[in-house]
């Protein structure tokens, strides 16, 4: 999109909320920077409180239809009872989250070796190797400090992601003029 076709897709009350919402969701990312610790415990919590709920939901479902069969429960059950670990141990819930990146990290890994060997004879198939390692790498870096370094990843990582948002947002509503 070229300014004039930003400038016909975004009328001025568009572009003033769009660079409140950037603005917002920038300083978040900012604080989840600097705060590491407090976003990733925060975050924690917030997926605690959805299973808990999605544990409520479920049961609700389940009594009313399904009550007869107690293995049904199990599922609503599970949510529940891991939704209230999170919630009552936030850093258990941040060690879990981390544990799972570096798990995700190494399979992203993986992918990326796989791919960079696929297109080895192609030029840059260097970049998607060396890319392999890094991941590889952050990866090592989180299992190898792991739990504590789970607090300090998620909430760096989330802030970094919710600050590329909020500059991409601002910088939209600033080429819109």
């Amino acid at each position: 999109m070229n300014n004039i076709q930003l400038r016909v897709f975004m009328d001025e009350r568009t572009r003033k909320h769009t660079l409140i919402a950037g603005a917002l969701m920038a300083l978040i990312g900012l604080l989840g920077i600097f705060l590491p610790q407090i976003m990733s415990l925060t975050i924690s919590v917030l997926i605690g409180w959805l299973l808990t709920l999605s544990g409520i939901v479920l049961g609700y479902q389940v009594w009313y239809n399904f009550s007869h069969n107690w293995q049904n429960w199990l599922k609503p059950l599970l949510l529940l009872l891991a939704g209230l670990l999170i919630i009552f141990n936030p850093k258990a819930g941040a060690a879990a989250l981390g544990l799972l990146l570096a798990a995700i990290l190494l399979l992203d890994s993986y992918a990326n070796f796989s791919l960079a060997f696929t297109l080895k004879p192609l030029a840059g198939w260097g970049w998607m190797l060396f890319n392999g390692f890094v991941t590889l790498l952050l990866s090592a870096l989180i299992i190898v400090g792991w739990p504590s370094s789970s607090l300090i990843v998620i909430g760096i990582i989330v802030g970094v992601s919710l600050f590329f948002d909020g500059l991409t947002l601002l910088m939209l509503g600033w080429k819109a003029r």
